[in-house]
Order: structure tokens, then C-alpha cells, then sequence
């Protein structure tokens, strides 16, 4: 955060509010269904999770795992040629 915040001249705690009113728009703001996307880092998207069996590991019993809608996060190519360059 401390680099970001030199780079925009900003204060440590004006970036952490602006980062913090990002994310909380993408949580909460319009139809929570849609896409989110941050220019330069990746996109959010829901998928659903398919039913399936797991184990309960204090008794070793067999367990259904409920199908679920999850988050999913691609990060964009830029951002993964930035990381492995």
C-alpha cells in the first residue's frame, strides 16, 4: 500500500479508503451477479461449484460436499507477464 501511495502522492490511509471503497463497490454496488473488473489486475466473475464427496477428517466418514456458487478471479495477462517477467 506505502508504494502505491508514493507513487499517487496520496497518504497511506487516503489509498487504504479509496482500495477499501473499490472493493466495497464491487461487492455491493448494482446486481452482485456481474463481472467485476480491475484495469491492469484481473476480473471477478461467480461460478457454480458442482456437488461433491469429501471425508470428515476427525471421524474418517464419508461426507456430500453441497454445490455452491463460488468467486472466481482471472488475472489479466498484463499483470501475469508483470509477475513472471
Amino acid at each position: 500500500m506505502g508504494g502505491v501511495a508514493a507513487s499517487a502522492g496520496n497518504t497511506r490511509a487516503d489509498t487504504g479508503a479509496m482500495v477499501d471503497a473499490i472493493i466495497d463497490g464491487g461487492c455491493t454496488g448494482g446486481d452482485a451477479r456481474r463481472y467485476g473488473v480491475t484495469i491492469g489486475l484481473g476480473s471477478f466473475s461467480t461460478g457454480i461449484r458442482a456437488e461433491g464427496s469429501g471425508r470428515d477428517p476427525s471421524t474418517g466418514e464419508a461426507v456430500t460436499i453441497p454445490a455452491a456458487k463460488a468467486v472466481k478471479f482471472t488475472v489479466a495477462r498484463v499483470f501475469n507477464d508483470a509477475v513472471n517477467a
